[in-house]
């Protein structure tokens, strides 16, 4: 954790989040810059009546940061706010932003990382992370399309658990949580390839990367899944509807997708997209164990990562996928908060 004396957080809001394709083809929801300001001042408010004093965040090139900066300072004069530092880089309005906005906090020392955004942002943030070999806990915020890994919760409470934390209130046994994630390296004659996926990794018939997300279940030919929740949309839903898989339990999913309907084993009707219920023919699913590397059968394609398309891999080129265990970790705002009801944390006398 940061520094006693004086609690820092991270803060990555992606300005961006849930602008993709689904917007048009499916009915996914779009926060506008206000809102987001919203989530982020709550966040704040909260943080800092749990004991953080400082807050380092990302800067964009959207709006987000003047309309802070602005509500910020309408707010000081009734309210005690932690101090915000934007962090020193120059944003450009893409992923880069993320890495190197979680580079700067790591170098900060922050105890940890707030993030606004949806499944490709924790993605972002956690393939740095995990390069830099830094054990700093993320808590999630949902703003993106498909949303699968960060939480829908108000995000008051996110703010009062990361303040507990950051404050020392609380330890990092008792309100960590180690997660999953899947390894992908695609292997060709020119390179190689390493990326993650937190959710899930998608096999597509499909050679380019196009408009990147995915929505249409008939190029699909495979699926691999750290965990399955049968709550979710997008195509973690495959597994949660098929066989679950908690974000907790040991193992994942691989499911075979039938390239042609008439051979699936079941046709499963899955929310692959907010609003957007589409028959999948399924040929079969076994469990994913952990450290075991599974070579990928379709020879060309591409692969999809926490929903949306990032590899593309051509005949010649070896797909390998391996599910690591206790791979980065969360924090576990449910608990934080039993913790805080059964000890007073919040409580005066």
């Amino acid at each position: 954790m940061s520094d006693a004396a004086t609690p820092t957080i991270g803060l990555i809001a992606n300005p961006v989040s849930a602008r993709d394709i689904r917007r048009v083809v499916a009915n996914a929801g779009n926060l506008q810059t206000s809102d987001r300001v919203n989530i982020v001042l709550r966040v704040l408010s909260a943080a800092a009546a749990c004991g953080v004093q400082r807050v380092l965040t990302m800067p964009d090139r959207a709006g987000l940061r003047a309309l802070l900066q602005r509500a910020l300072q309408r707010e000081r004069a009734r309210e005690a706010w932690p101090r915000v530092e934007f962090l020193d880089m120059e944003p450009t309005s893409s992923v880069a932003d993320t890495f190197i906005a979680t580079q700067r906090l790591v170098q900060a020392g922050v105890a940890a990382i707030v993030v606004l955004g949806g499944d490709g942002t924790h993605r972002a943030v956690v393939r740095e992370l995990r390069r830099l070999a830094a054990p700093i806990p993320i808590a999630g915020l949902s703003t993106g399309t498909n949303n699968a890994f960060p939480e829908m919760r108000e995000p008051t409470v996110t703010g009062i658990a990361v303040g507990l934390y950051a404050s020392g209130r609380v330890s990092a046994a008792s309100v960590l949580a180690a997660e999953k994630l899947l390894e992908v390296v695609v292997e060709s004659p020119h390179e190689t390839r390493h990326e993650i996926a937190i959710v899930d990794a998608v096999i597509s018939a499909e050679r380019c990367v196009g408009a990147r997300a995915l929505w249409k279940p008939d190029s699909l030919r495979a699926a691999y899944l750290a965990f399955a929740d049968p709550q979710c949309i997008g195509l973690s839903a495959l597994g949660g509807l098929l066989h679950p898989v908690g974000r907790r339990q040991r193992g994942g999913l691989a499911i075979d997708i039938a390239p042609d309907p008439h051979a699936a084993a079941v046709t499963l009707h899955a929310p692959i997209a907010p609003g957007m219920v589409r028959p999948v023919p399924i040929a079969g699913w076994r469990p994913l164990a952990a450290d075991a590397p599974v070579a990928v059968t379709q020879r060309e394609g591409t692969v999809a990562l926490d929903g949306e398309r990032e590899l593309a891999f051509e005949r010649g080129s070896r797909l390998c996928i391996t599910l690591r265990e206790n791979a980065f970790f969360t924090l576990d705002v449910t608990r934080c908060m039993l913790l805080a009801a059964r000890h007073g944390l919040l409580h005066t006398r």
